[in-house]
């Protein structure tokens, strides 16, 4: 048996199959596709992060509700409340995801926050970082 071995999506093998949709919906078709898992699981993050809980029909559990966020008044306990949300909801939603690095940062002139995720994926050679701007 094989310790440490990488886990290897075999759809990533084949380019012509698409994994997924992704964001934003701009593409001359309407979706722009994935085609590989690193994309889809960035474009799956970001989706569920910008939906309010209740916002999916028939899946009224979906969503980051980090929106809810924005008319809250900016301080270093509410970002740390934040923080806390983003980090559980990970861990419930995407167990398979990793955070490595999350960073909230504020501007209090303009009442606007950034958050930025970095993260693995277990078991694969994925990583990569998320950057979302709520104003």
């Amino acid at each position: 048996m094989a310790f440490g071995a990488q886990k290897i999506f075999p759809i990533d093998k084949r380019p012509s199959t698409a994994v997924g949709i992704g964001i934003p919906f701009n593409a001359p078709s309407v979706f722009n596709s994935t085609y590989f898992t690193k994309d889809a699981i960035k474009t799956n993050l970001i989706n569920y992060f910008l939906t309010n809980t209740g916002e999916r029909y028939l899946n009224p559990t979906f969503g980051g509700n980090l929106r809810e966020f924005i008319f809250e008044q900016i301080s270093e306990g509410n970002l740390d409340s934040l923080k806390e949300t983003i980090q559980s909801k990970i861990s419930t939603n995407f167990p398979q995801v990793i955070v490595e690095k999350l960073d909230i940062l504020k501007n209090e002139d303009t009442n606007s926050i950034i958050v930025e995720l970095t993260y693995n994926v277990r078991n694969t050679n994925i990583q990569d970082e998320i950057q979302l701007q709520f104003n």
